[in-house]
């Protein structure tokens, strides 16, 4: 009877251990893990005033102890209107050596505890992708729609994290990535170690330095316009006689986004601020002097050269850290409103576009008033008389009335002349009748006088 039981054991254990292999077996085929994949996403908060604060991307790899060569491997980011752009491409000559990669924005408050740092913030719908070569390693997204993962909630912070025994994601309200700076090696190649970049070949294309809410917002772009990456170990912005270290690899034709952290820019100094490149012998690669002008929302940009191959930098109100530059001469205004290119500032469009003044007015833009039209009329003279264009002054119409007679003038020279004459001949009677009544009595004797002897 023992032996019954113990054979009936062994066949129980026998078909029982078998149907657990098997089932062990299908749901390792229902999901298996690329051999490396994306971990966990954190698109980042607001928290006390910080922003982007917690946020990364983790990559994981499949246990093993053997290092993955990441040339090729690129990290794709989908925004929510459905545009593609490479967030992040790993170098030629970099490798995963352990269970897994943190990736942080470079404007996040825990920046430094990542082996990689990007400069394009995750949206709380939005996606990513991972590829090598163009194959697609992983993806996820997260918009709510179709077979997308729900939304992030800025009032409920949670990070997107995979189950690794299903492959699915799910919104968890705590978790702590991995960062293991030992986990991600970029090597030297040969040529690199013998004859460093030292940050030759790189520029400064961008600033910002007046920001809106926290000092984090500032940034200084480096740009490499060669055709081969720079390694900038070793290199050093220079900043009111200070020196900052950087680091990292700015590929061919690419921008790197520095973020201080050490030190902040003045907002809008008085006279000119200067940051200095500098090599690892010392040396001055490229200097950037960003003058008084800076405001709320600009940049400061290199747009171009000039004829003479000057750059020409300009403050826009449209800075794009890590990408190519774009000037706008005046702020973007809300709807309703319409930029004032005098002063600069937004103005309603009721009180400018839209305001209907009276007959005879027309609307100033630059006040928003109604004027009256200021329209200079021609002088009218009653029947009979002309305009002087000269004077401006009425004057008599003298017509000739006769076919074949001149016009006789009127001989104002003459009439003068006459009236001065009748004036010298009147004050000369004046004077011959004052003398014979002033002197009558001597007259009277005179002419008795003369009378008697003539008898």
């Amino acid at each position: 009877m023992k032996k019954i039981l113990i054979i009936l054991g062994w066949l129980c254990g026998s078909v029982f251990g078998g149907l657990m292999v098997n089932c062990c077996a299908e749901a390792e085929e229902l999901y298996e893990l690329p051999e490396i994949y994306i971990k966990a996403i954190n698109p980042g908060y607001t928290v006390d005033g910080k922003s982007n604060v917690g946020e990364m991307i983790e990559i994981g790899r499949k246990k093993s102890d053997t290092p993955i060569l990441l040339a090729g491997t690129t990290v794709s980011y989908t925004n929510s209107s459905g545009n593609d752009s490479i967030l992040f491409e790993f170098p030629e000559n970099s490798w995963m050596t352990g269970e897994s990669i943190l990736l942080r924005l470079a404007s996040s408050p825990e920046s430094e505890l990542a082996a990689v740092n990007y400069t394009k913030t995750l949206a709380f719908k939005a996606g990513l992708t991972l590829k090598r070569n163009e194959e697609i390693l992983d993806a996820v997204c997260w918009t709510g729609k179709d077979d997308c993962y729900k939304e992030f909630k800025s009032v409920s912070p949670t990070v997107l994290v995979r189950n690794l025994e299903t492959g699915d994601f799910e919104h968890w309200e705590e978790y702590m990535p991995v960062y293991d700076e030992k986990s991600y090696i970029v090597e030297q190649t040969n040529e690199e170690a013998e004859n460093p970049s030292q940050c030759r070949g790189l520029m400064f294309s961008e600033l910002l330095s007046y920001y809106e809410t926290a000092k984090s917002e500032q940034f200084i772009e480096l740009y490499n316009a060669g055709a081969e990456q720079i390694l900038m170990n070793g290199c050093k912005i220079r900043y009111k006689n200070k020196n900052y270290n950087l680091s990292g690899i700015i590929g061919a034709e690419n921008y790197f986004v520095y973020y201080p952290k050490e030190f902040s820019l003045t907002k809008n100094p008085t006279n000119f601020n200067k940051l200095e490149l500098i090599d690892t012998n010392g040396e001055i690669v490229d200097t950037l002097e960003y003058p008084n002008g800076q405001r709320k929302g600009t940049a400061y940009a290199m747009i171009g050269y000039d004829g003479s191959g000057k750059k020409i930098w300009k403050v826009t109100y449209a800075p794009t850290p890590g990408e190519a530059n774009n000037y706008q001469e005046f702020k973007t205004c809300e709807a309703g409103k319409l930029i004032n290119e005098v002063t600069g500032n937004c103005v309603k469009v009721t009180s400018v576009a839209e305001k209907i003044c009276a007959e005879g007015q027309y609307l100033n833009l630059l006040t928003g008033r109604c004027k009256k039209y200021e329209e200079k009329t021609e002088k009218s003279c009653k029947e009979g008389y002309y305009l002087n264009p000269d004077t401006g002054r009425c004057r008599k119409i003298v017509e000739n009335k006769g076919a074949d007679y001149n016009l006789k003038p009127e001989n104002y020279e003459e009439k003068s002349s006459f009236i001065a004459l009748y004036a010298v001949l009147g004050v000369v009677g004046i004077g011959l009748v004052y003398l014979i009544y002033e002197f009558r009595r001597e007259i009277v004797k005179l002419f008795g006088k003369v009378f008697r002897r003539s008898r």
